[in-house]
């Protein structure tokens, strides 16, 4: 018995090194989980940005912002970054300018609806302000 699995292993090892690791690397395709990252903002949401709204307002609407910088205390950065397992990675910058406590404009790129859908109609990159409408007077 012992006899019939040496040759089969020397075969199987023969086999193997003929082939590429290259080839086998391409044939050997593992599955891939979508990592998303940052916060998620989308046209709906900037839509209910309204000028002159208060931080807390902003921070309701749109969430904590991933990035707040100290030496520019009027700006709030929201950066989402969307990697699909197979694919190019996506990523989505919205800088929200204040004047003191108010909402003064809105700065970035913005697609509306989920990142896989906006993947299959993905154009060349786009920076572009926002307009908001100014808060109406009660």
């Amino acid at each position: 018995m012992r006899l019939l699995t040496i040759p089969a292993l020397v075969a199987i090892v023969g086999l193997l090194a003929g082939c590429s690791f290259d080839n086998i690397a391409n044939r050997v395709n593992p599955y891939r989980i979508d990592v998303r990252q940052g916060n998620y903002v989308d046209q709906e949401m900037v839509a209910q940005l309204k000028r002159g709204m208060t931080r807390e307002q902003v921070r309701f609407v749109l969430g904590t912002p991933l990035v707040v910088d100290t030496f520019r205390p009027d700006r709030w950065d929201y950066v989402y970054l969307f990697r699909p397992g197979r694919g190019e990675p996506q990523q989505r910058a919205i800088s929200v300018f204040f004047d003191g406590d108010k909402l003064d404009r809105v700065a970035g790129d913005i697609q509306a609806g989920d990142p896989q859908g906006a993947a299959a109609t993905q154009g060349a990159a786009r920076s572009r302000v926002i307009e908001i409408t100014p808060a109406a007077k009660d």
